[in-house]
């Protein structure tokens, strides 16, 4: 029941939580036991957000950045896409590393977006740990290497992204066997290496 839920969340949310405050933000923007109003959505993400809540962070980014209820601002996206990105939060990494890769309120810079998609990749981000392998196809922001490419697509593929498993597929049939032995020897090391949290 979104009403019920709606109620707890704004008691505990005047209360000072973040995470209520972001819970009530997030029923505004889709509309769940309210009509939908981005403007009080933006106004519960922004108490949140700048009390330090990452999901609220990412949230405010992502209104900003389509312009959802405000005029579009990729440089206000940017501000809280990094915000949340420091904390750790993968999509936030993720989607800070797109504003770099299409200059959206930064100037373009595939290194700063290789930066990013790396720090979500290496928290097991699906999405993340395939465009590292296009990355390392195209050599932006990172040499040109078929290899690391592989390692990536495998890691995304292991992950769940099934187009990824076809791109490592389609590397397959132009790396060596012994190229192919190493990327797979250094996917398994990496996964190891996240599932210990290291």
């Amino acid at each position: 029941d979104y009403a019920e839920a709606l109620r707890w969340y704004r008691r505990a949310a005047r209360q000072g939580h973040g995470r209520a405050q972001n819970e009530v933000g997030v029923m505004y923007s889709r509309g769940q036991g309210v009509i939908q109003d981005y403007a009080e959505a933006l106004r519960w993400f922004r108490r949140a957000a700048e009390g330090g809540d990452a999901l609220a962070q990412l949230n405010l980014a992502v209104i900003h950045q389509r312009g959802l209820g405000v005029p579009q601002d990729y440089a206000e996206a940017v501000k809280w896409y990094r915000m949340a990105a420091r904390q750790g939060l993968a999509k936030a990494q993720l989607d800070l590393g797109a504003m770099y890769y299409h200059g959206h309120g930064v100037p373009q810079d595939h290194a700063k977006t290789t930066h990013w998609y790396r720090m979500a990749a290496d928290q097991g981000h699906a999405g993340a740990q395939a465009l590292m392998g296009v990355m390392y196809v195209r050599g932006e922001g990172v040499v040109k290497d078929y290899v690391r490419a592989y390692i990536w697509f495998d890691l995304a593929a292991s992950a769940g992204a099934a187009p990824a498993g076809k791109a490592r597929d389609q590397f397959s049939k132009i790396l060596t066997p012994n190229q192919i032995a190493e990327a797979e020897r250094m996917a398994r090391e990496r996964s190891e290496r996240h599932r210990k949290g290291k």
